[in-house]
């Protein structure tokens, strides 16, 4: 055997820790075996400098003990390493010397240790520590074969492994993330401390949660409970327990979600972990009982940028499990034939052969399919001849849910398009778990700001200023990529900051650099440039409204009202998802104006434009498939607003024959009925001036409600134009409304043209005769 005290130890990982549930009644604290009174009855006085050595032998090694010669320390106590790491002493005067603590590599490892390193050693009395009497209830910890090249496949029993557990270590002090070697029947296993309980016996009805954190500290008793749990590695085989829980828990008892750095999704989690992963925590013995199987596939769907290639990456963080197999897509398909099938057996060949092997015992294998409906479209829609597309389909249905089922496979696919993949792939037995990863809200986004602030916060490089919760209501549907993206921005602002570039030099100051900061500016600087990918549309709604709404008639203020009253039904009312609008009118009368400003007005966090200009030289396909997109973009935000401006002019319609698109037609006519999902609400704003088309096309069936917008019909309504418009003295307009009265007394003219005429004849040397010209041939026109 190996001398522990110079051996190397195969783990890097911290030790683990322990926690307790166990029955700690009847008077079991005149019944403890370690003497508490040796303990505290000499005080502890100041920590003394040891340098640390290796364990004179293996029975130091295996028993967990730190060596110490007589003169330092007394026998059978407990003594703290730097006030944090807790050992039982045991006295050796012949190898260990006066100053020393004899620790085996293992020890040393968790401690962080090299030989002859000096750390301060001081007695340890756990009860006047904590000001409890802290004993271990449960103790969670991972095991695994300290010597890999030795693993054997023996199945080891709990039960016996706790007893030898207990035996060997009974009355030390654990703590999570602590290393030690355990010999059980010859065989050597690296022990690692995952969490511990921690039982009071004065207060047996107030004991605290299980935990990680390696201050918490617990004394090992006969009553406490071991709970073991496969390392990494998998190759420990442990014999099942029908009260224990998996040895091969999927979920790590120390496992929190706030550690995988993925912010804004509590609720997605939950429902992951509910649907894929809890049945996988129970003994199997009770899931037979219950006559179910595990689920098989998750699929993860939703916008880009909102974290689920991020949750695919930190997935072996989360799980105890095989390492997770990852893979892109488009990495599967192959030239050759047959070689794509073949890549997605090979997948699963291992899962397979341990499956045969262990059966229900067997690890979980994890497999992720990263941009899943670049590969696994509907079958027959690839169109290209080779049926290379339907055959991969077809092998990784066989693979999930075919003749050979395997149970200890889960398949997490991510994709934003789920309405591409083939429908067998998306029943239950396959993909049944469908998890939507959603935009971020408001208190999502500002668990993101956290992450991605949170090493400047450590190292005090976020100003004062900058308020956290301001940013993340500035950032109205931004996703988890782009707030990144927006931290980013801001440092390059702070950073510009304290570079001079000039005269071919580029100059830093050490000193600026010291006290650079990232201020609330930086922030609103960045929003500048960084803006959301389903966020408002605003420099396409402003163009709308470069001239602003001018008031001129009673009608706008009714027609402004009305819009409003519509924006608030779609907020506030529990049984309207969708409302859609006809604003129709003349050619010019400013439609496209008024459905901009309701939309802007509204606040709502996606609005969107569609429009002619955006779809010019499209193609049929191309334009479906424009207009597809846009909607469903918008039913990835709470609140919505599409505004659909020249409907006549989308489906191509022209007098001429009269010719139009029927496919966009249809598919228009299906997204102005169709209501979006769950929690998500609509306002579509369309405007025409050739309503008498969409009656003829039985357009107009599919709106809500329509308004419609007049022209300037008076000359009362035009002089309040030019008011609007700065134009002309107060004498002056009414002598130009005197002669417009004799040459047109039916007055009719759409806002956008008489706003041009106000505009040409502001440039003109004579501006009151050329507006009444260009008034009257406009009038004639």
């Amino acid at each position: 055997m190996d001398r522990f005290g110079f051996g190397k130890s195969n783990s890097g990982s911290p030790s683990a820790q322990s926690t307790n549930s166990g029955n700690f009644g009847g008077g079991l604290v005149n019944r403890l075996p370690f003497n508490h009174n040796k303990q505290s009855s000499t005080p502890a006085g100041p920590p003394k400098v040891l340098r640390a050595a290796n364990a004179p032998d293996n029975s130091y090694a295996l028993g967990n003990y730190a060596s110490v010669h007589p003169s330092d320390f007394p026998d059978g106590v407990h003594v703290a390493i730097n006030d944090l790491f807790v050992f039982t002493t045991r006295h050796n005067s012949d190898k260990t010397q006066p100053g020393e603590i004899g620790l085996n590599g293992t020890q040393r490892l968790w401690v962080g240790l090299s030989l002859n390193e000096e750390v301060e050693v001081r007695r340890y009395d756990i009860q006047t520590e904590t000001g409890k009497q802290p004993y271990i209830g449960t103790l969670n910890v991972e095991i695994g074969f300290r010597n890999k090249a030795k693993a054997v496949p023996t199945q080891f029993d709990q039960d016996d492994l706790a007893k030898a557990f207990i035996k060997n270590f009974e009355s030390q002090v654990f703590s999570p993330t602590q290393l030690l070697l355990l010999d059980y029947k010859g065989t050597i296993f690296e022990i690692r401390v995952q969490s511990i309980q921690v039982v009071d016996l004065a207060e047996l009805e107030n004991n605290d949660p299980p935990v990680s954190d390696i201050r918490a500290k617990g004394l090992l008793l006969p009553q406490s409970i071991i709970n073991f749990f496969k390392g990494r590695d998998g190759l420990v085989n442990l014999k099942s327990s029908s009260i224990r829980p998996r040895s091969d828990a999927i979920i790590r008892p120390d496992f929190k979600f706030e550690d995988m750095g993925v912010g804004g999704l509590d609720k997605e989690f939950t429902q992951i972990f509910r649907r894929a992963f809890a049945s996988r925590i129970f003994p199997p013995s009770v899931i037979q009982k219950l006559g179910i199987s595990h689920v098989k596939g998750l699929l993860l769907f939703g916008p880009p940028g909102t974290g689920k290639t991020l949750i695919a990456r930190r997935i072996g963080t989360m799980l105890n499990a095989k390492e997770p197999k990852i893979v892109n897509g488009p990495e599967i398909l192959s030239k050759y034939v047959g070689s794509s099938e073949e890549n997605i057996r090979n997948l699963f060949k291992d899962a397979e052969a341990e499956y045969k092997s262990k059966g229900e015992e067997s690890s979980l294998h994890i497999i992720i399919f990263d941009e899943l409906d670049s590969v696994f479209k509907q079958r027959g829609s690839r169109g290209d001849g080779t049926g290379v597309g339907d055959n991969v389909v077809n092998q990784l249905l066989a693979k999930m849910d075919g003749v050979d089922q395997l149970n200890n496979i889960l398949v997490i696919g991510m994709t934003n398009r789920r309405d591409l993949i083939d429908n067998a792939l998306l029943r239950p037995g396959r993909f049944e778990v469908q998890v939507e990863i959603q935009l971020p809200d408001e208190d999502g986004r500002l668990q993101i700001f956290e992450i991605q602030t949170k090493k400047m916060k450590e190292n005090k490089m976020l100003a004062p200023d900058v308020n956290l919760r301001e940013l993340a209501s500035l950032t109205k549907n931004f996703s988890g990529a782009e707030i990144e993206g927006l931290v980013k921005s801001a440092s390059s602002f702070a950073i510009n900051q304290k570079v001079n570039i000039g005269e071919g030099k580029t100059k830093l100051n050490n000193k600026d650099i010291d006290n650079m900061k990232v201020t609330r500016q930086d922030f609103l600087d960045a929003l500048g440039e960084v803006s959301s990918a389903f966020g408002v549309n605003e420099e396409d709604l402003k163009t709308c409204l470069e001239g602003g709404i001018i008031k001129y008639s009673p009608r706008i203020d009714d027609i402004l009202k009305a819009g409003q009253r519509y924006v608030r039904q779609v907020r506030e009312s529990e049984k309207t998802r969708l409302v859609s609008l006809a604003m129709h009118g003349p050619a010019g009368s400013g439609k496209t104006a008024l459905a901009a400003a309701i939309a802007l007005a509204s606040e709502f966090p996606f609005v969107r434009l569609i429009s002619p200009e955006e779809m010019a030289g499209m193609s049929e396909t191309a334009k479906i498939a424009y207009i597809d997109n846009t909607f469903r973009d918008s039913y990835k935000s709470p609140l919505n607003v599409l505004v659909v401006d020249s409907i006549e002019t989308i489906v191509d319609w022209v007098p001429i024959g009269p010719r139009f698109s029927n496919n966009v037609l249809q598919v228009l006519k299906v997204y102005l009925k169709r209501k979006p999902p769950k929690d998500r609400r609509l306002l579509i704003i369309s405007t025409t001036s050739t309503y008498s088309v969409l009656q003829q096309m039985d357009l107009v069936s599919c709106f809500d409600n329509d308004i419609a917008v007049p022209n300037v019909h008076t000359l009362d309504e035009f002089n309040n134009v030019m008011i609007e418009s700065n134009f002309l003295d107060d004498a002056t307009r009414v002598g130009v409304l005197n002669k417009l009265a004799g040459i047109a007394p039916k007055f009719d003219i759409g806002i956008k043209r008489a706003l041009t005429n106000i505009e040409t004849a502001k440039h003109d040397d004579d501006p009151a005769n050329e507006i009444i010209d260009l008034m009257a041939q406009s009038q004639t026109s």
